[in-house]
């Protein structure tokens, strides 16, 4: 998990694809080693916490509120909401679990850029040995 959090720590000058590249090798080997195991709780965590370090990532990079307005807009909130929600006042981290932020950049939206679905894959593993 240590070196997750390094390579996401990284990410903050990059494009989210190219954030995304750098842990995917690493998370699909650990899939491939875990494949075996039955706690779902634990993968879907880490799989979660990757999502919401992203979700950060995405909100510090757009800086301020008129900026972060218009992320929220172009991903389909509302304007209204979207206003609300870039001038809350509070932090990225708090930003990055709340509702409007997982309406924004749902769990789809971080498949289509490339980040390796986790739990998806370790089910797609056990039912084929």
């Amino acid at each position: 998990m240590g070196r997750i959090k390094a390579l996401l720590r990284q990410g903050r000058g990059k494009s989210l694809s190219r954030t995304i590249e750098t842990p995917n090798p690493l998370l699909f080997g650990w899939i491939g080693y875990f494949q075996c195991v039955q706690t779902k709780g634990e993968v879907q965590g880490l799989d979660g916490w990757l999502r919401r370090r992203l979700r950060c990532l995405l909100w510090r990079q757009a800086k301020h509120g008129q900026g972060r307005t218009r992320m929220l807009r172009r991903q389909g909130l509302a304007e209204d909401r979207a206003w609300r929600s870039a001038r809350n006042g509070y932090g990225p981290w708090w930003n990055s679990g709340t509702p409007h932020m997982n309406t924004a950049f749902p769990k789809g939206f971080f498949d289509a850029v490339g980040l390796i679905p986790l739990l998806d894959s370790q089910r797609r593993l056990q039912r084929h040995p």
